[in-house]
């Protein structure tokens, strides 16, 4: 694992104080229970009180009494700030700005400014959408009007305060380009009148919604740069003269903290065998994960399902072996830490194929290089355990087993992948969800030469979501399937192949086609995915689709996943 990336960083971001205050010293941050939405606190820096030779016959303003204050917050503000002041006793909401002691409102960033909280938006849309990426001037070209592009005549949908805040930032829009919705009511009516989009708060992210990136940035997203994104708002705390507050209320928050954000990319079938293995030997072992290494080494916690295992008596790879019994070079682990995996699946058919030693050969692989492995073990009971990570505040927990029990070795002295128990898996999610770790469960289930979910499979993923997994991933498609979502998580059947040689030139089984999930997590909360789509080439290396690709391949899947709508620009 990662060990810059797994321990809880707690990291408040200040506010340079280069200026004179009006405020006392700030009290401690009212974080908890302001919403059921945390606020990240910045407080402000220190200052000096400097004595003078002279005293000062200047007369102190008469202090306004704390909770008789008159506020007002603009209609721009978010309802989240607002209730900052009642929580710390600010019961007088003023009528207008004029009848006010205090004040909030939008205002444009100025470095040093004392009582200014950052809010960050999102650009969304109904997950079913292929745009990826909106530049500012073209946002900014709808809002006036006169945008040409995929969107022109589909309005933004968002919230009052929303529109008011971008108002005050870009002008007010004009007549049709922006749609005023309920908070509680933007996704339904996004998905009902797709194509659409819409800007949310950060804190209103949730699975169903795409969040579309602004000139590359995206605030799920690791490598985002807040300045640098076009979609962040401020809003300053301002006292009308003469004003002084006793216990200084130090406005400076956030809707958005790095610090709680975590992503962990689940991937498909990897066997380093057959053709895969001849290309690592004969062009380098780092060869297939080159191409998507960045994307490998910036997730969080990376999952891989390797299938196969190492064995030092490994024979000579050879593409063409009649008979599907696997194993990799011991030496292969160098892709697996190369690309930077977190987390190992032994729950694959293959595992067992070079029987006892092998497995434990490779199990000891995985302590030495550090790799935690769940869904197999030395054992049954060590392959049936969870395995539990915490990165970035967030809990996680993976299960996972093998529904094809002839695949399934493992018993109470024998090592290998673990068979499906279904009543203690349920029992294990259930009772962790409870104390706040987000599960991600995981099968080795049957193979199926087409994309759809059968039947009996639905009803088995849906159950793992039933108890509590906030995701449930098929490890063993070689054929990517569907996905769908439910209670409040994502479900995907099946994710295809990563490292696995099976090239397809006829096109039939789409084997060259694959998913990599980036499922995102943040304060607690699981957000959502981005669905990554790879193509396999030269029988061993994933590179990304091109534009023309993503866009057939996603039409298909979000057509046979039972979201067939008009797209932006059609």
């Amino acid at each position: 694992m990662k060990a810059s990336r797994i321990s809880l960083i707690v990291s408040f971001l200040s506010i340079v104080a280069c200026q004179p205050t009006l405020w006392g010293p700030p009290p401690p941050p009212p974080t908890a229970g302001v919403s059921k939405v945390s606020l990240a606190y910045s407080p402000s820096a220190t200052f000096e009180v400097r004595s003078t030779d002279t005293p000062t016959t200047t007369a102190a303003p008469t202090p306004v009494v704390l909770n008789a204050a008159q506020v007002w917050a603009s209609p721009a503000v978010p309802v989240l700030l607002q209730d900052v002041f009642r929580q710390w006793g600010f019961q007088v909401m003023a009528s207008d700005q004029q009848s006010a002691n205090l004040y909030i409102d939008v205002a444009q960033p100025a470095p040093g400014a004392l009582h200014v909280s950052t809010w960050t938006y999102a650009l969304v849309a109904p997950f079913p959408t292929l745009i990826d990426n909106v530049s500012k001037d073209e946002l900014l070209a709808y809002w006036s009007g006169s945008g040409t592009g995929a969107f022109a005549g589909i309005p933004l949908l968002m919230d009052s305060s929303t529109r008011e805040t971008f108002a005050a930032l870009w002008g007010e829009p004009a007549d049709g380009a922006v749609k005023v919705v309920d908070q509680s009511a933007l996704l339904e009516t996004a998905w009902n009148e797709m194509p659409a989009w819409a800007i949310i708060p950060f804190e209103k992210i949730e699975p169903k919604w795409k969040v579309l990136m602004v000139d590359n940035q995206s605030p799920i997203q690791k490598k985002f740069d807040p300045a640098t994104y076009a979609l962040n708002a401020t809003y300053r705390l301002m006292c009308v003269n003469p004003c002084q507050v006793p216990g200084d209320p130090e406005f400076a928050f956030q809707n958005r903290d790095a610090s709680k954000l975590t992503t962990v990319v689940m991937t498909g079938v990897t066997a380093m065998t057959r053709a895969t293995a001849q290309r690592m030997d004969l062009r380098g072992v780092l060869y297939p994960g080159e191409p998507l290494r960045d994307l490998y080494r910036e997730a969080d916690i990376l999952h891989i399902n390797n299938e196969v295992p190492f064995y030092a008596g490994c024979p000579k790879p050879d593409p063409f072996q009649p008979k599907e019994v696997f194993c990799s070079n011991p030496r292969y682990i160098q892709l697996l830490t190369d690309i930077g995996t977190d987390v190992v699946e032994l729950s694959g058919d293959h595992f067992a194929d070079y029987h006892e030693e092998a497995m434990m050969e490779t199990i000891k692989i995985y302590n030495d290089v550090g790799i935690p492995y769940y869904g197999g073990g030395i054992n049954e009971a060590d392959g049936m355990k969870p395995l539990f990570m915490e990165v970035n505040g967030n809990k996680i927990m993976f299960i996972g087993c093998n529904y094809k029990t002839i695949y399934a070795s493992a018993r109470e002295n024998i090592p290998g992948a673990v068979r499906c128990n279904f009543d203690y898996i349920t029992d294990q999610i259930r009772t962790y969800r409870a104390q706040g770790y987000l599960p991600i469960s995981t099968f080795q289930y049957h193979e199926f030469p087409s994309p759809e979910a059968r039947p009996q499979q639905k009803i088995d993923f849906r159950t793992m979501s039933d108890a509590g997994a906030v995701v449930v991933s098929g490890s063993q498609a070689h054929v990517p399937q569907v996905m769908e979502f439910y209670n409040d998580g994502f479900i995907h059947y099946g994710l295809g192949n990563l490292f696995f040689d099976q090239m397809d030139p006829e096109g039939s089984r789409i084997t060259q086609h694959e998913f990599l999930d980036r499922h995102v997590f943040y304060d607690g909360k699981y957000l959502g995915v981005e669905l990554i789509t790879a193509y396999l080439t030269d029988y061993s290396r994933p590179r990304y689709m091109t534009e023309q690709e993503r866009n057939s391949f996603l039409s298909l899947f979000f057509d046979l996943s039972g979201w067939d709508f008009p797209q932006a620009g059609q």
